[in-house]
């Protein structure tokens, strides 16, 4: 006789539930190539997350909820994926608002490409910061400590227990602070010591009136940029850690735990 399979309600809502907050999180965790990726990719993606956390999928007793209930479920969980993912994109799009703030300042924002994420016009800094800062994300772990976090977030809040409110909403406005405070603080010493290269060209140029400044201060400016990042480069993964390891300290309270 032809076995039937059957899945237990509970379980199969248990299912729906982690979906929506694994997904929720995978619209911004900043998986390189994820953004550019077909929307069939993306939903595997999320599948295969939600499939290697079987094991904490609750298993929901009693009569099933209603549907009202349940979409009031389904919600709460998309925007308690939604609060884990922008924080973990808050590690990343520090390098980019580095970038972004001395690009213009070294001349690279004239050398312009193809973003592969947006497909949009960016500078090469940025396109390149962005690169590296996806490479370091994987070579840390924090791919691995991103299924841990929805490994732990599923035993401190079941589903349908998350409550947003306005002390969320704070603690994650204060989070992202953090990353204004980052990037600038990533970018301040090339930015410095650009403006100081500025100002002695400038000085030379009132000396030297004959000198075609112009044509020597992007070289000059894009160069020192390279030697000064290529000097700061073997720090950044050790200020990508520690901005994580801040970005996971304040998640509980964004939770609300």
């Amino acid at each position: 006789m032809p076995a039937n399979l059957t899945l237990p309600t509970g379980l199969l809502f248990g299912f729906l539930l982690v979906l929506a907050r694994v997904s929720g999180g995978l619209v911004f965790v900043p998986l390189p190539g994820v953004t550019a990726a077909m929307a069939p990719a993306r939903v595997a993606l999320s599948l295969g997350f939600t499939l290697a956390l079987v094991s904490r999928w609750p298993v929901l007793a009693g009569p099933p909820p209603g549907f009202g209930v349940l979409v009031s479920w389904v919600a709460a969980e998309a925007a308690l994926g939604l609060a884990i993912g922008v924080a973990v994109a808050i590690v990343l799009e520090a390098f980019t608002l580095a970038a972004q703030v001395l690009g213009l300042q070294a001349g690279y924002a004239y050398a312009s490409t193809i973003d592969p994420n947006t497909e949009a016009d960016s500078g090469i800094l940025l396109v390149f910061a962005q690169l590296m800062a996806g490479l370091l994300f994987f070579a840390s772990g924090l791919d691995r400590q991103v299924l841990r976090l929805f490994a732990d977030t599923l035993d401190r809040i079941p589903p349908g227990r998350f409550a947003p409110g306005a002390v969320q909403a704070e603690a994650l406005i204060r989070l992202g602070a953090n990353l204004f405070t980052f990037g600038v603080r990533l970018a301040l010493p090339v930015v410095g010591l650009l403006v100081m290269l500025d100002v002695a060209l400038a000085l030379l140029g009132r000396l030297h009136q004959q000198l075609q400044l112009l044509s020597l201060a992007f070289p000059v400016k894009m160069l020192t940029a390279l030697l000064v990042l290529s000097w700061i480069a073997a720090s950044i993964p050790r200020l990508m850690l520690q901005l994580a390891g801040v970005v996971w300290s304040t998640l509980p309270r964004v939770l609300g735990g």
